[in-house]
């Protein structure tokens, strides 16, 4: 009865999923040589059920605008964006743009803070939805599979800062510089407009981040507003994928240098804020 169940409501949610994003789910689990998931946890699989949220989100309730999908490269490649939000609806975003707008759907692999694992079952959730812890061993094995990598060199500075600071680009942290480097990979530079709305943030109680363990504990508006607050507001979300940045040097080059080229990528994506932030003609239009 169960399996009968299971069976009929993944036919129902295949219906829902166009040929091309299921020929490119058959894909990732094929590449996998009979394993239900790779090394990380990911299942491909589980895409098919999570898929239509992310639509639903993607295309109804944020009504996300995707600005240069198609110069994205093929073959590896690092998507650096912005960071803000408070929970990574921008990253959840970003990928549903990859697979759902992408004129070929493309599954992207999240890189993700090392509290995130310590999250009872959201960590497994994350995990089979392709997101990895976010350190250097593992976005290389990564790039060299060729995949998409998503990373937030901003990190928790980011997504947990108070609205006062809305689209100024924190401090970027070097290590992706240094692995794209060492890769030859091309850097796609992303802006993401209408996440630092979601939820607003008036403060962060660094008492209480340190004594829960987690990078910030945010003071949010939204959730004044009873059981309806967990939900972030339905603003509009833009994306802008910048053209490619090639680089070329020495990985181990010292701080200073590697500095240099983050600060390009750094001006690229904070070029591609202000674009939208010109653009828009409120939160919610």
């Amino acid at each position: 009865m169960i399996k009968h169940i299971y069976t009929s409501a993944l036919d129902f949610i295949e219906g829902q999923l166009s040929p091309d994003l299921l020929d490119t789910i058959d894909d990732l689990s094929r590449n996998l040589g009979g394993r239900k998931s790779d090394d990380f946890g990911y299942t491909p699989e589980q895409l098919k059920w999570v898929l239509p949220v992310a639509g639903f989100f993607y295309r109804r309730w944020f009504r996300t605008e995707s600005v240069g999908l198609e110069q994205v490269p093929p073959g590896r490649v690092l998507l650096v964006s912005n960071h803000s939000g408070q929970i990574p609806i921008d990253a959840a975003m970003i990928a549903a743009a990859l697979m759902l707008d992408a004129q070929q759907p493309r599954a992207v692999r999240s890189m993700v803070e090392r509290w995130v694992p310590s999250l009872p079952y959201a960590s497994v959730f994350f995990a089979r939805l392709g997101q990895v812890l976010g350190t250097p061993e593992n976005c290389r094995r990564l790039l060299e599979q060729a995949a998409p990598v998503l990373v937030f060199p901003e990190g928790a500075r980011g997504i947990s800062k108070p609205y006062k600071n809305a689209y100024q680009l924190q401090e970027f942290g070097h290590g992706f510089m240094r692995l794209a480097l060492e890769t030859g990979t091309p850097i796609v530079p992303v802006g993401v407009v209408g996440a630092e709305e979601q939820y607003l943030n008036i403060g962060n109680m660094d008492r209480a981040a340190k004594t829960l363990g987690i990078p910030a504990f945010p003071l949010i508006v939204n959730l004044l507003v009873p059981v309806l607050g967990w939900l972030p507001l339905p603003v509009k979300y833009r994306i802008y994928f910048g053209r490619p940045l090639y680089f070329e040097g020495d990985p181990e080059e010292d701080d200073i240098e590697i500095g240099k080229k983050v600060a390009v990528v750094k001006a690229a994506i904070d070029g591609l804020l202000k674009r939208g932030l010109s653009e828009r003609d409120g939160y919610f239009l």
